[in-house]
């Protein structure tokens, strides 16, 4: 069928009600206006008005004129009937018998408010679809129910299904044709061979060059980071990025890309007509950048947990070692120190009486220097004594160092780690920078050539980057003395250069050119050029017009709107108070259980089954099949014996984390070994197991409780999970803020998205302890769920200014709950300052959206 793509609930709804109409929507489509009550007045019999009122809200709220008036919800037809002042709403069943009347009603209606014909208004409907496969990710079903809303929005009315249906899903595969060939016709002839064998496995390797491209290199060591740079100097000797791809849609390019690193190469290889090269050009321009990403964190990873903290750790540890002999000379001083205090400065003369016999006055004499050192040889030796000096002096740095000197020093013995990368890290990577990075680049791209020196390298060499050498580096580097003359210290000097390079990455001074987490934050704002091809079919698709004037007067009513409406309850509102110009918000107390809630709770309890886990998943999959989402990466249709089996068993040792062995059984064939290891080959995959989810939420939101008492699907949540990762991962990092910095303490934070049914709609493993809020509306656009939410809710830490605006542009409402909102400044427009006018209402297809 034309239309099997469709949901049940998409072709439902189609041209007629699924329930009966809001409030809100009988007040916005059903109400009367005065041409409308002036042309029922026109109208003899009441079943007649009532007729002609019932068909002017339907066409406005479904876009179509219903053959059979009793197919209109009884809540519209007495609304109606309410205004016309009809008595008995139930004189509608008589309109149905005179088709030309309502034929005749319809063609006025049709006059009165300005309705078109499919005919009419299918060129435009092509341009916008067109518009939107182009600019969007939005499936064939999204661009279904993105039709009907433009449609009724434009006052056009609906074809039939198997019309519209095939017009999307043929507008959408001709625009996606269009740009795989634009792509293609872009890339050199040599290229494109070179792509197509990255397909192939080569003589003596077990994956294909692509499968090596896009796999990252996860171990943290001076080989890791050599074979990271090989990776990325691999990946950006194709010259992708050089190919003019700014004819397509940078979302398109990822959309691309995305299904490039996850589908096995068999499967890519498989893709017809001009999408197989445009995938693997796609996947390889992303590649540019992620490989450098990658190393990038690598490296930043190497000199945060083994470089520079292992150095740190290493002098902690010498200190301690050392710590027993300071200890001991500082002893050793505190003694000679107190024995010099305790010398009397004077003392009484001591010299015999005169020949005479006479005593002359009592004389009193300073005590000299070596009355005084006598006194401290007899507590400690001077020779002790001076070895003791000699051991504090160890420990005090010389009045140019900074603290940083003696992990700096212990630093240097690490130069093994990094010299076998250090020219590959200087070459491969497309540096840039600002003004303030721009000495670390030219110092980092002059460094191999200083180590080419050897021992010869002197400070003749570096003086044009001598400003990078400061503090502890100075001494280090210059003041080496087991070297002589001019002679600097290269292991000192390679060291300070990274370490430069390492904090300028980290402040954005130092960037890669293309790559996306290491790149440019500017770089990824459209520029003047791009916008001016693009433009057009980005403001169609988005309904926007080139002027933003009247887009921002809507959003100044809007604002001004909703803060009066809150200044006129804070006086009402007990839990709000204002002092000192800062709202105050009462404390949210946890509201109380219900007295039968206890006993609710141990009746539901008793009444569910003990059953194993893996029999819950085939139980689940029984329901709702699945299993039958994990396609082979072959594209084979065909499937094995008691697939579900082996597929619940593998389920059951990756999410438990106990591996396969707990879950082998001899004799079934469904769970031998090498059965699974098969199976989780050729089927445990990505996209299988997104499928896999998908299915699940539709089947959720089917069941009663779930679709009518726990929410509408509309709204969703996102938090951040911490998982500790125990193995090698660029993702794993250690969150020093809540567990310290040890080994056990690395992980990753899952960002997982909730809908108000209760039910987990996706989510993002968001690297180390990158701040949520980065991630959000990534997160929000990987959904599992077809249908997706319109408000997201968060917590404070998913929470920044710039993302109110991101998630405004597209279609969504980002609603967080922040903490210690008293802190906010508020900010309102106020109307009459810009010159608004009224805002008038039109009508709008929020009951069919809705």
């Amino acid at each position: 069928m034309s239309f099997e793509y469709l949901s049940g609930e998409q072709q439902a709804r189609y041209r007629q009600f699924l329930a009966d109409p809001s409030p809100g929507d009988l007040e916005r489509f059903f109400y009367l206006d005065a041409a409308a009550l002036a042309e029922v007045a026109k109208k003899r019999r009441d079943h007649n008005r009532l007729g002609f009122g019932v068909q002017w809200g339907t066409v406005r709220m479904l876009g179509t004129f219903l053959a059979d008036a009793g197919d209109v919800p009884h809540v519209a037809v007495e609304f109606v009937a309410e205004q016309l002042g009809v008595s008995d709403p139930s004189c509608i069943k008589h309109y149905r018998e005179r088709l030309p009347t309502q034929h005749q009603h319809a063609r006025e209606i049709r006059t009165l408010l300005g309705y078109r014909e499919f005919a009419e208004a299918e060129a435009e409907l092509r341009t916008f679809i067109s518009s939107r496969a182009a600019q969007t990710r939005d499936s064939r079903r999204e661009l279904f129910d993105r039709a009907v809303v433009w449609l009724i929005e434009g006052r056009v009315l609906l074809p039939g299904i198997t019309t519209l249906a095939p017009l999307v899903a043929s507008v959408r595969a001709e625009s996606l044709v269009a740009i795989n060939d634009h792509l293609v016709e872009q890339t050199p002839l040599g290229m494109r061979r070179e792509l197509l064998d990255t397909l192939v496995v080569p003589h003596g390797k077990k994956v294909s060059r692509l499968e090596w491209m896009r796999t990252a290199v996860v171990n943290v060591s001076g080989l890791g980071m050599k074979e990271a740079l090989r990776r990325s100097a691999t990946v950006w000797a194709f010259g992708a990025g050089a190919v003019d791809a700014g004819g397509v849609a940078p979302v398109k390019m990822a959309e691309l890309a995305a299904y490039g690193m996850h589908a096995k190469a068999p499967k890519i290889e498989r893709l017809k007509g001009s999408r197989r090269v445009a995938t693997l050009l796609a996947t390889m321009r992303h590649l540019e950048g992620v490989s450098v990403d990658d190393a990038l964190l690598l490296f930043d990873l190497l000199m945060a947990t083994k470089l520079l903290a292992r150095a740190g750790r290493d002098e902690e540890k010498a200190k301690l070692k050392s710590l027993p002999r300071l200890r001991k000379a500082a002893l050793q001083a505190e003694s000679a120190l107190r024995a010099a205090l305790d010398t009397p400065m004077t003392q009484p003369d001591q010299s015999e009486p005169a020949e005479d016999g006479s005593r002359s006055e009592p004389v009193v004499r300073v005590t000299t220097a070596p009355e005084v050192i006598a006194r401290i040889a007899q507590v400690v030796p001077i020779e002790q004594l001076e070895a003791a000096l000699a051991v504090i002096k160890e420990f005090l740095p010389a009045e140019q160092d900074d603290a940083d000197l003696e992990w700096r020093a212990e630093l240097t013995n690490r130069f093994a780690s990094v010299r076998g990368f250090v020219e590959l890290l200087a070459d491969t990577i497309p540096w840039a920078g600002t003004e303030a990075g721009a000495p670390v680049i030219a110092a980092l791209r002059r460094l191999p050539r200083v180590l080419a020196y050897g021992k010869h390298a002197s400070a003749g060499h570096i003086a044009a980057h001598q400003e990078l050498v400061s503090g502890s580096w100075r001494r280090l580097v210059y003041d080496n003395p087991d070297l002589s003359g001019k002679q600097i210290d290269r292991h000192a000097y390679t060291f300070c250069v990274l370490e430069a390079l390492w904090s300028a990455l980290r402040s954005k001074d130092v960037y890669a050119v293309g790559a996306d987490k290491s790149g440019d934050p500017r770089a990824k704002l459209i520029s003047g050029a791009l916008w001016s091809v693009h433009a057009p079919s980005i403001l169609t698709a988005l309904g926007l017009e080139v002027d933003p004037d009247a887009h921002l007067r809507k959003l100044a009513v809007d604002l001004d709107e909703v803060y009066r409406g809150l200044a006129d309850g804070l006086e009402a509102n007990p839990a709000i108070t204002i002092k000192g110009g800062k709202l105050n918000l009462a404390k949210l107390e946890a509201a109380p259980l219900p007295e039968a809630y206890e006993a609710a709770h141990q009746a539901v309890k008793a009444m569910l089954p003990r059953i194993d886990y893996p029999e819950l998943l085939l139980e689940v999959h029984g329901h709702t099949g699945m299993f039958d989402a994990f396609e082979h990466i072959s594209g084979s249709t065909s499937r094995r014996a008691d697939l579900d089996i082996s597929l619940a068993a593998l389920m059951v040792a990756r999410s438990c984390n106990v591996g396969l062995k707990p879950v082998v059984k001899l004799g079934d064939p469904a769970l031998g070994l090498h059965r699974l290891i098969g199976v989780e080959k050729g089927y445990f995959q990505h996209e299988g197991m997104g499928a896999a989810s998908g299915r699940l939420i539709a089947k959720q939101a089917d069941i009663d409780i779930a679709r009518e008492d726990w929410g509408g699907g509309l709204v969703a949540s996102a938090d951040g999970l911490r998982f500790v990762v125990p193995v090698r991962s660029l993702y794993g990092r250690p969150n020093p803020h809540y567990f310290g910095q040890s080994k056990r303490s690395r992980g990753a934070t899952w960002l997982a998205v909730v809908s108000d049914r209760v039910m987990g709609l996706g989510g993002l493993l968001v690297p180390g302890t990158m701040r949520d809020s980065l991630f959000i509306l990534d997160a929000l656009h990987r959904l599992d769920a077809k249908e997706q939410p319109e408000i997201l809710t968060t917590d404070t830490a998913s929470y920044s200014d710039i993302v109110f605006g991101l998630f405004a542009i597209c279609g969504y409402q980002f609603a967080p709950r922040i903490a210690d909102i008293s802190d906010a400044q508020q900010w309102w427009i106020d109307p009459a300052d810009v010159g608004l006018a009224d805002r008038r209402s039109t009508p709008s297809a929020a009951g069919y959206a809705g």
